[in-house]
């Protein structure tokens, strides 16, 4: 069964026009037409159509290898003849865009095959070289010495049409085009093969009606994709991972029980070129706080994109014309979701300046210093870094309040008296007994910025005692957990330290921010990881001579200890899975050469099956002919004697008309003047014949000698004739 002519061709190009892959579609469509209308045929045995199918196989795997490991993302890899770099910020979820990519692509995939069946003297595929089944049967029949199961041939236009079909619908539904041509090239199929017992009108209306009910089911399923789309992905994988916000953080103030982190390495860095290891890995800074929360305030409105220049060559530039002495290589997962993508804020050391080997989607940044990310679960980069300015803002840009001067007409003896409302020196009023009764205390007032960070880490350190768990107490009125934390308890983690200094900063006048990322601290081979536990919290102190932001950690140094003391003696297995975890997320993210090693294993492979296909010795192009007897000798039931008696019977002067059933012409040989007494052997050898030929269990032994000895006989009374039969 063939479908209708121009129907393939024109199926090819309307896979060509939905998947934004015109040319290679109407080329395609014009390589099937042309097979209409040529003669030209090539001689392939089983053994090439199995070479066929192998070369398929690996193009497939290829395909499959490179849309899933490509850096700009699978969904470049539909695009590759239309834009060869690919626009990598639409990729999404890298095994569905992989799937949909590879989907896009089966009928060039596969078209070589279908080519094969279209310019073969047989004009159809062996049966067994897709079905591993039959060829199992086969292999299994020769080792025990019998004969091979009967094998038959089989069109696969109509399952490649199909496949065109399908691949065609594997794109963003931007109007109602596909539906309208699926349609009808649907309907011409099946124009093709319906039935004769039914009018016009029927068959007209049944399609019309299959027609609207498809379009009122693709309405319905656009509706119910809206909805789902509603439910953001990222918002399911807040349960399972730690994802900062650029525009606020909530901390565990006041919290009852214990902050309990894991060991769970989410970052890896290597320093480049005899570089020290940063200290710290800062995501974002905040500048507002109200309890229990950090908000970047006005920051949040600043975000700008940073551009990669030039184009696809993953370099940003964070900051340009300053000099970066220092570098450092960082692995990373993108840990929110946005815009169908992976993306977070990107853990960076103080004083970056510029990104290299970054293959992000987008990238923005604010003037808190934090740098947002679109792009692949995993990036990995090179930050270039060192002292100087920085991405972060002076303090006070963006505050939008007024500035009210109090109402006296002496001069004010601090900032906080101007009514100052600036976002790096705001303190919520709430927390200004306990921080004045600590700047009394320690007499802070008036002292030099120097003199001051010195005192508050001494306070900090002698003082006080760093400790994850918080016992349940029952806070005055008016008093806050900063208050507590400071005036009583004396004791909590990274988070009561940050904030209680930056607020005592604050209310001394000296801008000052929030910030959050991770230590660096620990080594591993020649680089260093940093575990979810190494998360951390520090103060970021505004420098008025250098023009920069410092950063200023007032926690115990013996947090890091402390925190060590609650690994889990098996935590080396779960580096051991946390690597395997991260080769895999390297090689599925595109962030590994593995891609390239994979497709120069198989490319030459592709290389070889085809020069065999098209250049093997022996292979000649001819016109198509009708096969004689000797070359299709293995067809299963073709070496049956019943052939050499018909070639005696034409020599004879009786042949076969062309087209003529074989019973037709064998009763006109019987009623041939001198041939009568043929006349029931040839029934019986028609009889056996047919079964040997057509019959799927053949003919057993006892009637295969019975198809031998009535030829054999039929054969010896013509050649005792002495002379041809006249017509």
């Amino acid at each position: 069964m063939k479908p209708p002519p121009l129907l393939l061709g024109a199926a090819l190009a309307f896979w060509g026009w939905q998947s934004g892959l015109l040319i290679p579609g109407v080329v395609m469509a014009l390589i099937v037409e042309t097979a209409q209308f040529t003669k030209a045929r090539w001689e392939l045995s089983d053994e090439d159509f199995s070479r066929v199918w192998t070369f398929c196989s690996l193009l497939f795997l290829a395909a499959g290898v490179y849309a899933f490991t490509s850096n700009e993302g699978p969904s470049s890899f539909g695009n590759f003849f239309s834009n060869p770099v690919g626009n990598a910020r639409n990729a999404g979820a890298s095994s569905q865009k992989t799937a949909a990519a590879v989907a896009r692509w089966l009928p060039m995939i596969f078209f070589p095959f279908l080519a094969a069946q279209l310019f073969s003297t047989r004009g159809s595929i062996p049966l067994a070289t897709i079905s591993y089944l039959l060829r199992r049967r086969q292999r299994l029949a020769k080792r025990a010495g019998k004969p091979a199961p009967p094998g038959r041939d089989i069109n696969i236009a109509f399952p490649f049409l199909a496949l065109t079909l399908l691949a065609a619908g594997v794109h963003p539904a931007e109007d109602r085009s596909f539906f309208w041509g699926l349609s009808a090239l649907l309907a011409w199929t099946l124009w093709s093969q319906r039935s004769r017992r039914f009018g016009l009108t029927v068959w007209v209306g049944a399609v019309v009606a299959a027609m609207a009910l498809g379009y009122a089911s693709q309405l319905g399923i656009g509706q119910l994709q809206r909805l789902l789309e509603q439910l953001n992905p990222g918002w399911f994988l807040r349960f399972a991972r730690r994802a900062v916000d650029p525009e606020e953080t909530r901390t565990a103030l006041g919290q009852v029980g214990e902050v309990k982190t894991s060991g769970r390495i989410v970052i890896r860095l290597t320093p480049r070129a005899g570089s020290p290891a940063p200290t710290y890995l800062r995501e974002s800074s905040y500048r507002i706080y109200k309890t229990p929360a950090w908000s970047a305030g006005t920051s949040r409105e600043t975000f700008e994109n940073v551009l990669e220049t030039p184009p696809d060559s993953g370099q940003w530039d964070l900051l340009s014309g300053r000099s970066n002495v220092h570098a450092v290589s960082i692995s990373c997962y993108l840990e929110s979701w946005k815009n169908n993508s992976p993306a977070g804020l990107l853990p960076l050391p103080a004083g970056s300046g510029r990104l290299e080997k970054l293959r992000a989607y987008l990238l923005t940044k604010n003037t808190a210093g934090a740098v947002f990310a679109e792009g692949p679960g995993l990036v990995v980069f090179d930050a270039l870094y060192g002292p100087g300015v920085t991405i972060d803002s002076p303090p006070g840009t963006g505050s939008t309040n007024i500035v009210i001067r109090a109402t006296t007409d002496e001069p004010p003896s601090s900032v906080s008296e101007l009514g100052n409302t600036n976002e790096d020196l705001s303190v919520p009023k709430s927390e200004e007994p306990a921080l004045d009764a600590v700047i009394a205390d320690l007499n802070l007032r008036d002292l030099p910025r120097e003199e001051v960070l010195r005192k508050l880490t001494g306070f900090f350190a002698d003082q006080f005692t760093y400790r994850t768990w918080q016992p349940r107490v029952r806070l005055t009125t008016n008093e806050t957990s900063v208050g507590h934390f400071l005036r009583e308890t004396r004791a909590g983690h990274c988070e009561y330290f940050a904030t209680a200094t930056t607020l005592l900063l604050r209310r001394l006048d000296i801008p000052a921010r929030y910030a959050v990322g991770y230590a660096v601290h620990e080594t591993s081979g020649r680089g260093y990881v940093v575990r979810l536990r190494d998360a951390h919290a520090w103060c970021l102190v505004w420098n008025p001579e250098s023009q920069i932001w410092d950063d200023f950690d007032t926690t115990p140094a013996s947090w890091v200890k402390e925190e060590g003391k609650r690994a889990s003696p098996f935590q080396w297995l779960s580096d051991v899975w946390s690597r395997l975890g991260f080769e895999f997320a390297k090689f599925r993210w595109g962030q590994s050469n593995i891609r390239q090693y994979l497709l120069i294993a198989i490319v030459p492979g592709l290389g070889l099956l085809l020069y065999q296909i098209l250049f093997r010795r022996g292979r000649r192009k001819q016109k198509l002919t009708t096969p004689t007897h000797a070359e299709i000798f293995d067809w299963p039931g073709l070496d049956s004697e019943f052939y050499r008696l018909e070639k005696q019977l034409a020599e004879r002067g009786v042949p076969r008309g062309a087209s003529e059933p074989l019973n037709e012409w064998l009763a006109r040989v019987a009623t041939t003047p001198g041939l009568e007494e043929l006349h029931a052997p040839l029934q019986q050898i028609l009889r056996l014949h047919y079964r040997y030929r057509f019959d799927p269990l053949g003919l057993g032994e006892g009637d295969r000698e019975i198809l031998h000895r009535e030829v054999k006989s039929s054969l010896e009374v013509l050649k005792q004739m002495n002379q041809p039969v006249a017509k």
